[in-house]
């Protein structure tokens, strides 16, 4: 089942095309991978879908099921990394637009921000100042965040930069097996195309317009993916 469905997108950054007539649709409990050079309009795609932005053309259609069921995990600015709050009320703030008008966040969402935790290995250092972690803690309490709002899908906008290899191979298992155990939908933005070939259902290649969307195999036979496919070789 088609969880979101973009239909020729077209988005212009004042006079600069930053997606050009993109179509394409995403499954429930996929692991979608977006790639592509810098200003390919990857993260401008991100934002359209979540309704951040609004297209000069075409449409974007989410599952009513969906909607208000999506978790975002923005790129993390510098000013970010010294928030200073304790790992506890960065993941409880994830249930911020759940609680409405009410001030204060209620037993199940407690319950669900603490199990997301437990999850990903996040309850050890729940009292810790969120800036005294290393990137990669960084990386998976965002994500514990993300998934206080997410009940269907998953956005993430290049959760691996800064991180090194050991750390990003991980932080890709995790969300792999959230998608594949827990079902749920995720869509995430990378340059890490390595990373992808590896734990991605499919990949979409940006280049303002749509240049390929199918799967690692297949992605690898293109012009884009074949470079890779040389270097995974190398490395074998």
């Amino acid at each position: 089942m088609d969880v979101i469905t973009c239909k020729h997108i077209t988005v212009h950054n004042e006079r600069t095309l930053a997606l050009d007539d993109v179509s394409f649709s995403v499954n429930k409990g996929e692991f979608l991978t977006i790639v592509g050079e810098n200003g390919a309009g990857k993260s401008t795609l991100v934002k359209a879908i979540l309704g951040m932005i609004t297209p000069d053309g075409g449409s974007i259609e989410v599952d009513a099921h969906t909607v208000g069921r999506i978790g975002y995990l923005p790129q993390q600015s510098s000013a970010q990394r010294d928030f200073p709050a304790s790992v506890w009320e960065v993941v409880l703030s994830g249930c911020v637009g759940a609680t409405g008008l009410l001030p204060f966040y209620s037993r199940a969402q407690k319950a669900a921000a603490k199990a997301n935790m437990d999850m990903l290995g996040v309850t050890p250092f729940a009292k810790k100042n969120y800036r005294a972690l290393s990137g990669g803690q960084q990386q998976r309490v965002l994500l514990c965040r993300a998934l206080c709002a997410a009940k269907e899908v998953l956005l993430l906008d290049e959760p691996t930069t800064g991180l090194d290899p050991l750390v990003t191979k991980e932080l890709y298992a995790t969300v792999k097996h959230l998608s594949s155990e827990h079902g749920m939908t995720v869509i995430m933005v990378s340059h890490d195309v390595g990373g992808a070939l590896r734990y991605s259902d499919r990949i979409l290649h940006l280049a303002t317009s749509l240049r390929f969307i199918g799967t690692p195999e297949d992605y690898l036979k293109t012009p884009y993916g074949a470079a890779f496919g040389t270097e995974e070789s190398d490395h074998a």
